[in-house]
């Protein structure tokens, strides 16, 4: 009788379980005894690490969708195309892990449906959860040629293309509104955010952030699919997708010097205090660092170097928001706040429930193009290049 032989697991496999286990148990602690067991926030400061780093920053992150969507369907960029699939699954896979996180900040998640029967145009919240359920069917409408693909069903693919320019037109829309809005929330409490973070320009801040930052993670994703899969990191694209992201920063750089100026911010610069020091990390690290390396042609023509810099701006964003969302209202509040370990599992595991998906969609579906298969016949139909106008005659 032949033996039954058990999946062997990597250190990344049993890494992943431990992660996912932590997570449950924490899971079970916050929905049967509800946020006060299971994490560190309170009245004085009911945002912490779930809404810093689970929304703000993972809304910003999924940006590398619309970024690309734009480039190819709207500006006619085809070298972006190859990279076009598997950014607009890292931003569908964002948003919908977004969605996921949020219920467990919501102090009654069944709620989370109200918006939708109950309005509130005059809420920056309201306009925000609007344009990321429409932008989040978007994306899925986006992806969805991908499964057809894999389904062989040739006619809702070519259906589906016959709407691309609109659908994308729609994203780029519904992305600018709602990333800047997140930006518009802190508008409202100026007297509670610590002066090096407050600024009348952080809705156009937010939306800049999320444009430097897409690219970045659509890098970050080429790595690692190269080393998971062995595929070839397509240098020249990422490089020219880096100039992007050079370009955002550049600009963003600007405003926030012009705020320094306008709002006489120096003092607090010189302070040497926590915010300070956090504030320049954020500056150097993830906004001057990233320029200059992107300036380097040398640098941001390799496979290395364009993977630091991706870092770097990664890095720098998660900082941003992270100081906005916690550090800038902490010395306001009086409380000190660092997040409990059951508020940081839920989060790995949200972030581990993300790559096993990816690589599981990767495995089964035609995320990327593979050169070694063989040509399709010349008379097979070739739905990818139908455009929009050749539908509609």
């Amino acid at each position: 009788m032949r033996a039954l032989r058990l999946p062997r697991l990597t250190f990344w496999g049993t890494t992943f379980w431990v992660i996912i286990s932590a997570g449950l148990v924490s899971t079970f602690i916050r929905f049967t005894q509800g946020l006060g067991a299971s994490t560190n926030l309170s009245d004085a400061f009911p945002w912490g690490l779930w809404i810093g780093f689970d929304i703000l920053c993972g809304v910003g992150l999924a940006a590398g969708g619309f970024v690309v969507a734009a480039s190819v369907y709207i500006f006619n960029l085809d070298r972006y195309k190859p990279i076009l699939r598997p950014a607009v699954l890292t931003a569908f896979l964002g948003y919908i892990l977004v969605v996921f996180a949020l219920l467990y900040d919501l102090g009654k998640p069944w709620n989370v449906w109200h918006p939708i029967v109950m309005w509130n145009p005059r809420s920056v919240m309201f306009e925000v959860g609007w344009c990321v359920m429409l932008y989040s069917a978007v994306l899925a409408l986006e992806f969805s040629p991908v499964v057809f693909e894999r389904l062989n069903m040739g006619w809702a693919k070519k259906a589906i293309h016959a709407i691309s320019i609109p659908l994308v037109i729609l994203g780029v829309i519904l992305s600018t509104l709602h990333q800047s809005s997140l930006g518009s929330l802190f508008l409202i409490v100026p007297e509670k955010v610590y002066p090096l973070w407050y600024s009348s320009s952080l809705p156009y801040l937010f939306f800049l952030t999320a444009i430097a930052v897409g690219p970045a993670m659509v890098t970050i994703e080429s790595f690692l699919s190269y080393r998971a899969f062995r595929r070839e990191i397509e240098v020249p694209i990422l490089g020219k997708l880096a100039k992007v992201t050079g370009v955002a920063l550049a600009v963003y750089l600007v405003l926030k010097i012009q705020d320094i100026m306008a709002y006489q911010l120096m003092p607090y610069l010189l302070t040497f205090n926590t915010e300070s020091m956090l504030y320049a990390s954020e500056i150097l690290l993830g906004v001057m660092a990233p320029i200059v390396l992107i300036s380097l042609r040398k640098i941001r023509e390799s496979r290395t170097g364009l993977f630091a810099i991706s870092l770097l701006v990664v890095l720098g964003f998660i900082l941003n928001r992270m100081n906005l969302s916690v550090t800038a209202l902490e010395r306001y509040s009086g409380v000190n706040y660092f997040p409990s370990w059951m508020e940081i599992s839920v989060t790995l595991m949200v972030i581990a429930i993300g790559f096993a998906t990816f690589r599981l969609a990767v495995k089964y579906l035609p995320i990327f193009e593979h050169p070694d298969e063989p040509a399709a016949p010349k008379d097979a139909p070739q739905y990818d290049v139908v455009s929009f106008h050749e539908v509609l005659k």
